[in-house]
């Protein structure tokens, strides 16, 4: 069993910070890409960043310059620091790292439950 865990979501004004987690738990043997992605209502889910196990970062053009995403490999963690959001950036924000649960098990994409992330203007 896996679990991903986010956290760090809440409201804020325009042009203020946040910083979301996501904690990987469970019967981990290694993870190899995390990222975020976010789905605002009646549009469909969108890709963030991304960061790969060697620590290359890609991110979507509308948030490049404003969040930076970074990984702690000993805490199996992920984070999304987002600074300067935009009232369009609300969305429920959910990370996705693929991992795999043994030496000899294939690798899966597994997901969080996701957290509301909301810039009033």
């Amino acid at each position: 069993q896996v679990q991903l865990v986010e956290s760090g979501g809440g409201l804020v004004q325009a042009g203020g910070s946040l910083r979301l987690s996501c904690a990987a738990s469970g019967s981990i043997f290694s993870i190899f890409g995390m990222g975020w992605y976010r789905q605002a209502p009646g549009k469909q889910r969108e890709l963030v960043a991304t960061i790969g196990s060697d620590g290359s970062t890609n991110y979507a053009d509308s948030v490049k310059g404003r969040f930076t995403i970074s990984r702690d490999n000993a805490k199996n963690t992920v984070y999304l620091q987002m600074d300067r959001l935009k009232p369009e950036d609300t969305a429920v924000y959910y990370c996705k790292a693929r991992i795999k649960t043994a030496a000899i098990a294939a690798s899966y994409d597994y997901w969080g439950q996701g957290t509301q992330v909301t810039v009033s203007s």
